[in-house]
């Protein structure tokens, strides 16, 4: 691998330090490396040769940058300038190992499920790596999520939100919920309620290729309800008693490098400790 390109994170990386020193060791090393600076910055229209990107920040770098570059499918591998980090590969202390591993091709890839979701009634689509928050929006009320799969009612849930997860994001808003940590490589839904008003409501695990829809239902006087859908926490939308958001399995995988041969339970067991 010879050509990159970093997206660095201009408050993890305050100054740029990390970031001028790894272009400096790449371009030392005969590759070419450009760079995207700051959090809302341009990347190419068109990948130009680009191998392989380098996120310099934590787990919301990597998400956004996972987001920006989907069309591409280009690998992409984070260096851990945050606090737990569970996305990022690269600790800042060995980065130059890691570095020389990339030029050498000595990684893996591993091939991650994506969201996409789409509320018709507002024009409005985005995709996700973690996962699509549904919560509550304004005025502390209890609000009932109707779930249905391939169309067919499932559930409703009487909770303060709900998340759809990709086992990607298990480890992130939905572990923070109560729901299980799933092996991330693996291609499945999670769809675990926020603060259910019932004993008894657990995460329920749904195929890759079911269709889930989630209605906002009225109030039980007929009062309106509104809640906000986030995507990652970043795209995000209104949505009113009666509106629908559908999601599925993206067509896109974000597509992360591995440099080591740990499993997914020996990094678990560390960030944890670490966290």
């Amino acid at each position: 691998m010879k050509n990159f390109l970093i997206i660095a994170n201009d408050i993890k990386d305050k100054g740029y330090k990390q970031t001028d020193h790894i272009r400096s060791y790449l371009e030392a090393k005969g590759c070419n490396c450009s760079v995207a600076l700051g959090e809302n910055a341009e990347l190419p229209r068109e990948p130009d040769g680009i191998e392989g990107i380098l996120v310099l920040g934590g787990d919301g770098t990597m998400l956004r940058a996972a987001r920006k570059t989907r069309k591409w499918e280009i690998p992409i591998i984070g260096v851990n300038l945050g606090t737990i980090g569970y996305l990022t590969e690269v600790e800042i202390g060995s980065v130059d190992q890691a570095l020389d591993a990339l030029i050498a091709d000595e990684y893996t890839t591993e091939g991650r499920m994506m969201l996409f979701g789409k509320c018709p009634a507002k024009d409005f689509q985005a995709h996700a790596l973690n996962e699509i928050a549904i919560v509550r929006y304004g005025p502390v009320k209890m609000v009932d999520f109707k779930i249905y799969v391939n169309d067919l009612l499932l559930n409703t849930y009487s909770a303060d939100g709900i998340i759809i997860s990709t086992p990607t994001g298990s480890t992130g808003y939905n572990l923070s919920a109560g729901g299980p940590i799933v092996e991330p490589s693996a291609d499945m839904f999670l769809v675990t309620p926020i603060c259910p008003h019932t004993l008894n409501t657990r995460t329920i695990v749904l195929s890759p290729e079911d269709k889930i829809t989630v209605e906002i239902d009225e109030g039980r006087r007929g009062e309106d309800r509104e809640v906000e859908a986030s995507f990652d926490g970043m795209d995000s939308v209104i949505l009113r008693s009666g509106d629908k958001i559908e999601i599925g399995r993206s067509a896109r995988r974000c597509n992360i490098m591995k440099l080591k041969e740990t499993s997914f339970l020996e990094v678990l067991r560390h960030k944890m400790n670490r966290g």
